[in-house]
Formats: C-alpha cells, structure tokens, sequence
C-alpha cells in the first residue's frame, strides 16, 4: 500500500541530506538549510510535496517538542524572576510594534483596522528559530537569552486575544470581544493554577515510581506523555500548543530527573523540528519573490530593523545593559511563525488580498533565513555602537568550578568525602534514584542523568570543571563520557576508572589524561602495604610504584616466569 507521507519524508530527508552537505561546507546555519530544503521540495519549485497537511502535522510536534525543552531549563522560580521580562519587555515589545506600523499605515494612506492587523503581524518573533539559535549557542542563561525568552512567552500569550481581536477589525463578529477575552482569561488562570497544583503534589509521586523502574523506554514515554497532555489541555480551552509544552517542561524542571529528560528528548526535538523549518520553507512562492525583489528586499530590511531596534528599546526600558539590548533586539527581529496562522486568518477574514499574503510570506521567510547571521554579526555591531563590554553572565554551568564526579559508588563516595574536606567545589552525576534522592536530602551535590548525554554534562557544570573523574563500572559507557567531555570541554583533565589495563589505550585516544585500571592499582596497593611491612625503603619503594605506573603496568602484565 502506497503512503504519500513516508514518500515525501524520504524526500525531505534526502533532499535536505544534499542541502545541509553543501551548507555545513559553505559554515551556512542547518535552519537555513531547512528553509532552502523546504522552497525546493515544495510547489514553486520541485512541488515534490503532496502530503502536505501530515507534514505540518509533524511540524507542529517538533515546536511543541522545542517549547517543552525550553520549558526543561526553566524552573518555576526561574519563571518568576522573569516575570519582568515577560510581562514588562513582552508588552512594550509588541505595543510598540503594533503602534509604530499602525502610523506608517496610516502614513500611506491605508486603513486603521488593515493597519492594526499588520502591526499584529510584525509584533510576532520566531519562537522556534530564536530559542533553536539560542540553544545551539549555549546562549539561553545569558541575559539576552532570558530576556528573550520572556518576550517570546509574551508573544504566545497574546496570539490568543490577536485571533479574537482579528474578526472585530474585519467588522465579521457581532459577539461580546470583551466578555470572550475574560472568559479566556479565567480559563487559563484556572487551568495554569491546576497544572501547577498536579505538578507540586502528583507529578513527583508518579515520576519518582517511573524512575524507579530503572526503566529508559518508560521513562521516555512518561515524559513525553506529560509534554503532549498538558500542551493539548492548553490548546482545548484556548490557548496555544507550544504554551502548554512550555508549561508542561517547567513542571518536571524542579525536579532531579530535568536534565536527563531533557537528554532523552532531544533527538526527537531535533528531529521533528527539521520538518519545521521544511514546512515554512514550503509556503514560500519563489515567483512571488521574483515578480518584486527590490519590494520584498527593502520590505524585509525595513522590518528587521524596525523590530530590532523596537524590541531592543523596550529591553532597555527594562534597565537591562545596551549590549543585551542590542543582542536581544537582533534576535527578535523577524517575523514569526505564529504570523503565519494570523495571516490564514486575515485572508478568510478579507483584512489581506492573496497578493499581500504572498508578499507578507515572503517578508516574513526572508526574514526568518537571516536571523541565524543576525545573530553571529549582533556582538559585533554592539562593538561597534560602544556597547562591547561584556556585563556580568550567570551560567549555572560556570558557577561551578573544582571537581566533577561520575558515578556514586564506593570511589566516588570515597572521592567526594575527600574532595569536600579539602575545600574544593564538586558536582556529582549518579544513575541510582533511590541514592540521587537519600544522598541530595543529607545536602550532597548531586543530580540524577546519564552523563552520556550532553544535556546531563552540561547541567552538572562540565564546561567550567578543572577535573573529571568517571568512576563507574561500565566500560562502554565510560568510552562515551570521555568522548562527550572532552568535546564540551577541551581543557578539563579526564581521569578514568577502568577495570581492566586494555581499555587504557582506547579511553586516552578518546581524549583521558589517566585511566586508572583496578585490578592493577588493587596489587601496587598490596605491594606497597608488603613493602612497608618487610621494612624496605619509602624512597625505593614510590620509585618502583612510579616505574610501574609509568610503563603502563607493564610489568605486572608479563606472565610470571615457569618454575623448574
């Protein structure tokens, strides 16, 4: 039987194989590889595309899986110290976009409720493209990151009142806006309230008997269960898909197990949202393009740089230093894919004729593929205004320093107690739930994930830790931390526990400064108590110790001489 969906992801993905090849030569961003993959495989070019609709389908899942992972990194706690830039920065943001392409609406001598309606339109950023650009560049705990994001969460928000507002501007409703807009209101009050109740007294019971399965495919499923229930209890009374991820990831962030989470879900995040970015790519008509390319050029650089410097004047209402301004006004500066569904929307409602749709899209992708080099070139154009100083950036992955532990067994119980007495920083990785709990109530510094996920790493503090020590069991497992650790972190010193001396070669070429083999560290430590106890030279015997240690164990690997 022939499916039209698994042909056409085989072409997405073939096709966008060959485009992202040629673009990571060429150092192009994969988002806009993305995009490209999406304008050839749709109807203006190749129109490889048939199953549209199950495409967009999947779209919508890869930024709901986006939301939920930003969610992830994002406590409740966290969320209420942003309340500023949420509430604050987003309004001003979107209130000052609306106005200021309202008067040059007007200007032209356009209608007032057309030019609401666009400013509807600009005030909205790309949810998915900003935090996708953040994430890839360890830039979410920045301030321009925070601040961002909380403009960003503004954004979702008000899409709802948008879409209710857009049949009033049209003159298409004749039903209460208001009392709508209130109604919605205590819906979502009431069912936010809720979920953040089941999120305080239920979710940890039934995550904690999850975890405690040891179980990776429940784990798995658990979590993406919570990240779609709660998303689709958000779109049922209103609000928006990719809220109610965002919402759903903050309910599992305050607990231990956030991180590992977070390392499960990320390569279907990343998998889904590739069809994303293909789906936007798709809506585009390149002959819409082609017709009026100065028109669309001049429109696109007039929208960049109004937003940007709109969203960066709002951020710094906020007090918040130029340089985060400038850096967050950049990033802000195209126009979103929440636009898109608003547009659908003005077109039924006829406030947009389809050769302004086309033209809007046009606008609106171009933007969007230009945000990635936006971002690179953001530090540089600060410079360049005075705004190059650097202000103070907390990361919670350079806060810590000192030592960082894998695994909490008997060595690395031993390693922390030692670690701890001496005065020195040290952050722990354990796969155990019942020790992560028992071990992290005594005040240990101690988190629960596997540490071959970079996600788990990074959380633990791996990019600023002088030392890492892997003291588990699992020589597999062992292999791939050394790999992961020396990837984020070039300049950490890596020792290993092995058990056996052949697994010493293998880990030093995956990057292990020492690899400490058990079974021959056990006998030099038995030599040196038999050495003592028959009296013979401290000197002579660190010496033979160092000897042993420096050749690798040689010695103690040769079969021992057959006796006569």
């Amino acid at each position: 039987m022939h499916h039209p969906i698994l042909a056409d992801i085989v072409i997405i993905f073939t096709l966008g194989a060959a485009v992202l090849l040629l673009f990571a030569r060429l150092k192009i961003p994969p988002i806009i590889g993305f995009l490209v993959t999406g304008v050839l495989a749709g109807p203006g070019v190749l129109g490889a595309i048939t199953a549209v609709a199950e495409v967009e389908v999947l779209a919508e899942i890869g930024v709901i899986l986006l939301m939920f992972t930003i969610g992830l990194e994002f406590s409740v706690s966290d969320f209420l110290r942003m309340r500023k830039a949420v509430l604050g920065g987003g309004a001003m943001q979107v209130g000052f976009s609306i106005l200021a392409t309202l008067l040059v609406f007007l200007a032209l001598g356009l209608p007032l409720n057309i030019g609401v309606f666009a400013g509807f339109l600009v005030a909205l950023s790309s949810t998915a493209i900003v935090l996708r650009l953040l994430q890839a560049r360890a830039e979410i705990e920045s301030p321009h990151g925070r601040v961002s994001l909380g403009i960003l969460i503004f954004q979702d928000i008000i899409i709802v009142p948008m879409m209710l507002l857009t049949p009033i501007l049209a003159g298409a409703t004749e039903g209460s806006i208001g009392m709508e807009l209130l109604l919605l209101l205590a819906k979502s009050i009431g069912a936010i309230a809720a979920v953040f109740a089941v999120a305080r007294f239920l979710i940890p019971r039934v995550l904690q008997q999850v975890v405690g399965t040891r179980n990776q495919e429940l784990f798995l499923l658990f979590t993406v269960m919570l990240c779609f229930l709660v998303a689709w209890l958000m779109a049922s009374i209103g609000l928006s898909l990719a809220l109610g991820a965002f919402l759903a990831g903050m309910i599992l962030a305050d607990s231990e197990y956030a991180h590992h989470a977070l390392g499960n879900v990320l390569p279907l995040r990343n998998l889904f949202t590739s069809f994303f970015f293909v789906s936007v790519g798709m809506l585009l008509s390149p002959g819409a393009v082609f017709e009026q390319p100065w028109t669309v050029l001049l429109l696109t650089i007039a929208a960049i740089a109004g937003k940007s410097l709109l969203a960066a004047g709002a951020v710094r209402l906020l007090r918040y230093p130029t340089r985060t301004a400038l850096l967050a006004g950049f990033g802000l500066g195209q126009i979103g894919e929440f636009s898109f569904i608003l547009s659908r929307v003005g077109v039924d409602s006829g406030l947009l004729t389809d050769d302004m749709y086309q033209l809007f899209l046009s606008v609106s992708i171009l933007s969007m593929a230009l945000t990635p080099v936006l971002m690179v070139i953001a530090p540089r154009v600060a410079a360049w205004l005075g705004a190059g100083r650097q202000e103070p950036e907390h990361r919670e992955d350079e806060a810590r320093e000192g030592l960082l532990i894998v695994g909490y067994g008997l060595n690395g119980r031993n390693l922390y107690q030692a670690a701890h007495e001496a005065g020195i920083r040290v952050s722990i990785i354990e796969m155990n739930p019942d020790t992560v709990r028992i071990e992290r109530e005594k005040g240990v510094p101690i988190g629960f994930g596997d540490a071959t996920q970079d996600a788990v790493l990074l959380h633990a503090g791996v990019r600023a830790a002088r030392v890492v020590v892997i003291a588990i069991s699992d020589p597999a497992a062992t292999g791939r931390i050394t790999e992961r650790v020396r990837e984020l972190n070039p300049d950490t010193h890596i020792i290993a526990r092995t058990r056996f001396t052949s697994e010493i070669p293998r880990l030093q070429d995956l990057g292990a400064d020492e690899v400490i083999p058990e079974e021959f560290e056990t006998a030099i430590r038995i030599f040196v108590r038999t050495a003592s106890s028959l009296g013979l030279p401290v000197e002579a015997t660190e010496a033979q110790v160092q000897h042993l240690r420096d050749s690798g164990y040689a010695a103690l690997c040769r079969e021992p001489d057959a006796q006569g």
